[in-house]
């Protein structure tokens, strides 16, 4: 059985700490509790949480102080700030715990698609393309790329299912967290071929980025095994 996953909680209103826990829990996850900003950091520090739900409003460190110095000590775990936009995701108050619950698990996922294959932890694909999950960092013949954000969580999104075919709709629900909502999706259709320039050597004809017409976006591995180890 897989390890559970583990949520910190930073929250300084213990009612909401409680409810949070609960349903966490309940869902199947471990939790940490820290009821100021300077304990969160410490125990983001000391915990290594899969994700924090991080208010943003706190005693002794904001939540966005807290989170900005996560980022710059290198620390690239996903945080969903509660009340304001930042951070990987957000949700404003008062919010239901049905879709709460649901965006840690879609953060947790973006960030859980790959282990590493071998000691340097890349992830190596036939025709160039590499991709450190540590570093969040994607390589075409050896030179870094320099992707959004955006652009890197659909690219392991779809890495992480080889062969799979995913929808427009899909994606922006598993991907983007987004409900559909009426030209949303030509927005997939924009990254993908951003994309596409990026990392594919002729994006007219992609080796990675694949479209099966009439359906959706998948990702070809471009050969029998869905990874090369060196």
């Amino acid at each position: 059985m897989d390890a559970k996953k583990t949520v910190l909680i930073v929250e300084d209103e213990k009612n909401i700490v409680d409810i949070l826990r609960f349903n966490l829990q309940r869902s199947g996850y471990e939790t940490r509790e820290a009821y100021d900003g300077k304990d969160g950091l410490a125990k983001a520090r000391s915990e290594n949480p899969d994700l924090i739900l991080l208010d943003v409003m706190l005693p002794r460190m904001n939540g966005f102080d807290m989170c900005r110095t996560l980022r710059q000590e290198g620390n690239n775990v996903p945080v969903i700030l509660l009340t304001a936009r930042g951070a990987d995701d957000y949700i404003t108050k008062p919010f239901s715990m049905r879709e709460l619950v649901a965006r840690v698990g879609a953060n947790i996922r973006r960030t859980t698609v790959f282990a590493p294959v071998s000691e340097t932890g890349l992830l190596e694909f036939p025709g160039g393309l590499s991709i450190d999950p540590d570093s969040r960092q994607v390589f075409r013949n050896g030179t870094p790329v320099d992707l959004t954000q955006r652009e890197y969580e659909l690219l392991t999104f779809l890495a992480a299912r080889p062969n799979k075919v995913f929808s427009r709709v899909d994606l922006m629900e598993q991907v983007w967290n987004y409900n559909y909502v009426g030209d949303d999706v030509r927005t997939v259709d924009v990254t993908v071929r951003r994309l596409r320039e990026k990392i594919e050597e002729n994006p007219a004809t992609p080796l990675y980025i694949r479209t099966r017409r009439g359906v959706g976006y998948f990702f070809s591995p471009n050969s029998n095994q869905d990874a090369i180890k060196k």
